[in-house]
């Protein structure tokens, strides 16, 4: 490019320039020149005879100072912009691209749509994190042979709906999504309620790795030697190992999905007006399949390591229940959550007395009495000390006491001792 009597040129350009004077100077060959520059003795012919002919000038690109052949237009991106300021306005490069082809037709690469998000101060560049290094832990072979497990409370819904918990089962070997459930909070009963949705899918995962909550195990300094949660006895019964992680990088995959799918799952809820936990549980199974097709990848064996479940569903109702133990009196009677049970027996019990029966509280509330492996009949009726406490504590006649056990009557509001 010439100015006023300059000409600016790269250095692969002055390269170029110095080897075509050697070479018309007779100090270089055609195919030696071609070597140093890459190209053929072809293309050194059309080099030379442009020099004799224009000169130094011949050697200048002629694009320079000119828009690019692939430049998009102004008002595409304009058109483009005033999408993403309707639509996307919090959306990430990457995820935008995917939404402007899916829901558009429009073809752009992340880089460009960085570019032009940050230009018009909708997108801040983020500043890399210092690097840190920690321990490489390889994956697992094969689709079930360790599940990543965890909760990730979030307000979910952006305002629109409360805020709640979601439930998070991702496959160690693959990355897929093997289950996704909201619940209100992160519980046992949430989890109990997820296995189920995941073994009448997959079977039996080998193993479960998670962190150290109280659902997985007994964090008390004074009790963690003796017993195991209501979890980890259900995985038990079913053979599953459960895997305490010791960090949260140590369980890495499923924290990165959580980031992931607190980015790309509440943006696609919105653009689906999804605003509640119902609704939203009916359409995660298609977002763990978009999800899955994106980000999972192929294991190194095609086996799969899930087994078949072989109990009937009484079985796993039991295994998936609230099991406490209990003494029976002489009476044949115990109390459990301020009701007295009596067991129905057609002999005189002797060999129930003072033995310890497993009361097991399924998901719905139903209680079954287990002694030995054996279910048992049973009555049951209110408590007498907690019948006598209302009456005592809140003045209450014993229809309204009634009322209260059953939760149809609230107690006053200075009743704050009872229990």
């Amino acid at each position: 490019m010439a100015t006023d009597g300059l000409i600016t040129m790269s250095q692969e350009e002055i390269l170029r320039l110095k080897i075509l004077e050697k070479l018309e100077a007779r100090e270089l060959r055609q195919n030696e020149a071609g070597k140093l520059l890459h190209i053929s003795c072809r293309q050194v012919r059309r080099l030379l005879k442009n020099y004799k002919r224009q000169g130094v000038e011949s050697l200048v690109s002629k694009k320079r100072g000119k828009p690019s052949n692939n430049k998009i237009c102004r008002d595409i991106r304009g058109n483009v912009v005033k999408i993403i300021r309707e639509k996307y306005i919090d959306f990430g490069p990457t995820f935008l691209g995917e939404k402007l082809l899916e829901n558009h037709g429009i073809d752009l690469s992340k880089e460009t749509l960085r570019q032009w998000m940050v230009a018009e101060n909708i997108w801040v560049t983020k500043r890399r994190k210092k690097a840190q290094i920690h321990q490489m832990r390889e994956r697992r072979s094969c689709l079930g042979e360790l599940v990543q497990i965890d909760g990730s409370p979030h307000d979910w819904f952006e305002g629109r709906g409360e805020k709640c918990c979601l439930l998070v089962f991702i496959d160690d070997a693959t990355g897929r999504l093997l289950n996704l459930r909201f619940e209100k909070s992160e519980t046992t009963a949430g989890y109990f309620r997820a296995m189920r949705e995941y073994i009448n899918n997959f079977g039996l995962p080998m193993a479960l790795y998670s962190d150290r909550h109280g659902i997985f195990r007994v964090n008390m300094p004074e009790t963690k030697h003796e017993g195991i949660t209501q979890f980890e006895r259900a995985m038990k019964a079913l053979g599953i190992e459960t895997i305490c992680a010791n960090s949260a990088q140590a369980k890495g995959r499923v924290e990165r999905a959580n980031g992931i799918l607190q980015d790309r799952l509440i943006k696609e809820m919105r653009l689906h007006k999804i605003n509640d936990m119902e609704t939203a549980n009916t359409y995660l199974p298609e977002f763990a399949e978009q999800y899955n097709k994106k980000f999972a990848v192929e294991p190194k064996s095609n086996a799969d390591a899930h087994v078949k479940l072989q109990e009937k569903m009484e079985d796993l109702d039991l295994i998936f229940s609230f099991q406490n133990v209990r003494t029976i009196s002489k009476n044949l009677e115990f109390s459990y959550q301020n009701l007295v049970y009596q067991i129905k027996t057609e002999t005189q019990g002797y060999g129930l007395r003072n033995a310890k029966v497993t009361v097991c509280e399924d998901l719905d509330g139903k209680i079954v009495l287990l002694y030995k492996g054996k279910k048992l009949d049973y009555s049951c009726c209110e408590s007498p000390r907690a019948y006598a406490r209302g009456i005592t504590c809140f003045g209450l006649c014993p229809p309204e006491f009634s009322l209260l056990n059953s939760g149809i009557l609230h107690p006053p509001a200075n009743a704050g001792g009872f229990k």
